[in-house]
């Protein structure tokens, strides 16, 4: 999958993890091996070994491998994998786009668009998907009919703590079970990943885009996906969670006539490509609202 940035740069996806990912969905023994390792037991043992100290013997290969750089996060010592997988970032290297009037990005991420058409589908790399599969709830569902779908989609190299789009009053999680497939475009061949897999999800009563659904979905060898806050007031740019190791992605659903996609994001969606973004970065605005 190619990934431009908000220049329309190429960058090479390259990844470590696609290799082993090919492995995995695309050979015969791999996919015996996926059997095993998309159960959530294994996903829970390898949430506890990634918290044990010597898990961190495997760090400094992981950002050889990865390319990581470290100059943007806290300088301290990380006492297991998962430390160091869920660090935080400066706030000064993700300032947050406080315009109310302009959508922000909820994580580093690479991004895609998607419109729910009149029939309420939306496809994803040749799967075809609905919101009432994705959320359980017919009547949920109508109601984004004809609005946008956006796809956060987090690789192991990504910033993995993510916020809030928007500042509004949020509802209760709601915890779906599932599997622990990958959210890499490799499984989409076989697999209906965003029905399947664990995933996790809120209604957002936002101040400026309408009521607004996020949805964390886990993935291979992903231990938790962490939210901090039940129903209360959120603020934007405020944490909302972290994913453990792996990677994972964020599905944002929005109302019909709420939010305009920058031309950048949906240039490059039009020729099959997904754009690099980066938490707390505008990406849209209300619809209607004048640029500034």
């Amino acid at each position: 999958m190619e990934w431009r940035d908000r220049q329309g740069h190429h960058i090479s996806d390259g990844d470590e993890e696609g290799k082993f990912l090919r492995f995995l969905y695309q050979t015969k023994f791999g996919g015996v091996l996926l059997k095993v390792l998309i159960r959530k037991p294994v996903s829970d043992f390898s949430g506890w070994l990634m918290q044990r100290r010597i898990s961190a013997l495997w760090i400094k290969k992981f950002l050889k491998n990865n390319h990581i750089d470290m100059s943007e996060y806290e300088n301290r010592k990380f006492r297991s994998f998962n430390d160091f997988f869920t660090r935080k970032i400066r706030p000064e290297c993700r300032p947050v786009d406080y315009e109310s009037t302009h959508f922000i990005s909820p994580c580093d991420c690479k991004l895609t668009v998607y419109p729910i058409n009149k029939d309420s589908a939306f496809f994803i790399k040749g799967g075809r998907y609905t919101p009432e599969q994705l959320l359980r709830s017919k009547e949920l569902a109508e109601a984004y009919a004809g609005g946008i779908l956006l796809v956060f989609r987090l690789t192991v190299d990504d910033y993995h703590r993510y916020c809030y789009p928007d500042s509004g009053v949020k509802e209760e999680n709601v915890h779906i079970k599932g599997k622990y497939y990958t959210v890499n475009p490799i499984a989409f061949r076989k697999h209906a990943v965003f029905k399947e897999n664990t995933r996790e999800y809120t209604v957002l009563h936002s101040d400026n885009f309408g009521d607004l659904i996020m949805m964390e979905v886990g993935a291979t060898l992903v231990g938790r996906i962490s939210n901090l806050h039940g129903a209360r007031r959120v603020s934007r740019g405020e944490e909302k969670g972290h994913f453990d190791f792996g990677g994972s992605t964020i599905v944002v659903l929005v109302k019909p006539g709420m939010l305009r996609v920058d031309e950048d994001i949906l240039r490059n969606n039009s020729e099959g490509c997904e754009t690099v973004v980066k938490f707390g970065e505008r990406i849209g605005q209300a619809e209607g609202r004048k640029v500034k």
